[in-house]
């Protein structure tokens, strides 16, 4: 099952994200086989941290849970909240077989939370310039919650009209970027 986890910091504590950085890498070495995606989000200054996003394959809603709430940056008190979700990957890659590559170009995570008939199920024409995407499920994969994408683009608004803007109580759009440990 794949689910989509958006950790979002709390503000103010980026000084307690650093000194953890270590343990969350370590955290996250445990998850590498299951990783669909991951990495920061980011403020407007392209530096910030705003929160951390991640795409991956878990057993079960028990598992993603686990992994969402033993993350030692939740631990700690860094993220102020977390949007988990059951995803279904669309595009069946990870974000490290996006023809773009890991550079070059703004990189975002829209995410549009809705409820009723599902939109959007389809990839949008634009699909060489995603990374991830997909629709946001209840645990039970039985309804429709939203849709995520990670993609590239050239600026917030272009990233926001990868979704169908009526279909949704609201879209947000966050700057990303591919994350890891630096190589």
């Amino acid at each position: 099952m794949e689910f989509l986890c958006h950790h979002r910091d709390r503000p103010g504590s980026v000084q307690l994200r650093d000194a953890l950085v270590e343990a969350h890498w370590s955290y996250m070495d445990g998850f590498a086989a299951a990783m669909i995606a991951r990495g920061p989000t980011l403020a407007d200054d392209g530096d910030t941290p705003t929160g951390s996003v991640h795409a991956l394959d878990l057993p079960d809603p028990a598992a993603a849970r686990a992994f969402a709430f033993d993350e030692p940056n939740y631990q700690a008190g860094v993220y102020r909240d977390v949007l988990l979700r059951r995803w279904r990957n669309v595009l069946g890659r990870t974000m490290w077989q996006f023809p773009g590559g890991r550079t070059g170009g703004n990189r975002y995570l829209v995410l549009g939370l809705g409820a009723g008939e599902p939109a959007d199920d389809v990839p949008p024409d634009a699909a060489d310039e995603l990374v991830g995407y997909g629709p946001l499920l209840s645990d039970d994969g039985a309804r429709w919650l939203g849709t995520a994408a990670l993609l590239r683009a050239p600026d917030p608004d272009a990233a926001r009209a990868v979704l169908t803007a009526d279909r949704y109580a609201s879209i947000e759009v966050h700057n990303w970027q591919f994350g890891g440990r630096p190589e």
